[in-house]
């Protein structure tokens, strides 16, 4: 929630007049975004793909708010290395894969768990919403442990949408197209540096310059079948905001 995708999500919902936790592994950025959004928002360190974390951010949610949670949204999430070696089959890294499907896919497990046992026992609903991505729904588009994980939160949404149905609760996933956020920005001048195999890039995402963002997004709307708007994360938002709202009552 302290960056990218998932700052937009926050900022709207705030704007909506939400009560917001923030939980993230910056503990900068959350903290900042927090203090810069008003009382109404709070952040917790978490690393979503460590339970206790999860459970642990779960319940300073309730805590703070008077023991309710009605909306989850799980939008933790790595691209893993982008040189070409790492993005080839031919030399598959099982520590890579195993590293990205252990923030992307488990983590959004462990988050639809704890989300569900704060809110099934209100007997009052709630929604739950995933940040799964088009390489969720097509092969190609990604690093083949990106594109696994991002299957797996289609697939665990629909399998969590099928028990939690008898709660009340919705559980929905948004699969967004390329978003000129800092982390794709990061992946693709990883992309074009094989000097930098080894890099972290999910751990060092340095802001991009205006012109990194407009050439991102050239690049975007070359590939885009609809012609004509740029995708930027608040559209991304405005979908997850849909998704938590009365208006979607009857979607999951």
């Amino acid at each position: 929630g302290a960056r990218g995708i998932g700052e937009a999500i926050v900022r709207l919902f705030v704007k909506h007049g939400a009560r917001v936790v923030i939980a993230d592994n910056d503990d900068a950025a959350g903290e900042a975004l927090a203090s810069a959004l008003g009382p109404q928002v709070s952040f917790v360190r978490c690393d979503v793909s460590v339970e206790e974390d999860v459970a642990r951010a779960v319940e300073w949610a309730l805590s703070r708010h008077g023991g309710r949670l009605d909306v989850y949204c799980n939008d933790a999430g790595v691209l893993g290395r982008q040189t070409r070696a790492a993005k080839s089959i031919l030399s598959f890294d099982a520590g890579e894969f195993d590293r990205v499907l252990r923030v992307n896919a488990l983590g959004a497990a462990l988050g639809m768990k704890h989300a569900a046992l704060a809110m099934a026992p209100r007997r009052a609903g709630g929604s739950i919403v995933s940040v799964a991505s088009v390489a969720g729904v097509l092969g190609g588009l990604g690093p083949h442990a990106y594109t696994a994980s991002k299957h797996a939160i289609v697939g665990l949404t629909k399998n969590a949408a099928c028990e939690l149905g008898a709660h009340g609760i919705r559980v929905n996933c948004v699969s967004p197209f390329g978003v000129a956020t800092p982390m794709l920005i990061n992946a693709w001048r990883q992309g074009h540096d094989d000097g930098a195999a080894d890099a972290d890039l999910d751990l060092d995402i340095t802001v991009p310059s205006d012109e990194e963002v407009e050439k991102m997004e050239e690049v975007v709307r070359g590939l885009a079948t609809l012609k004509g708007p740029t995708l930027r994360p608040r559209d991304i938002a405005e979908a997850v905001l849909f998704l938590a709202s009365d208006e979607s009552r009857y979607i999951s």
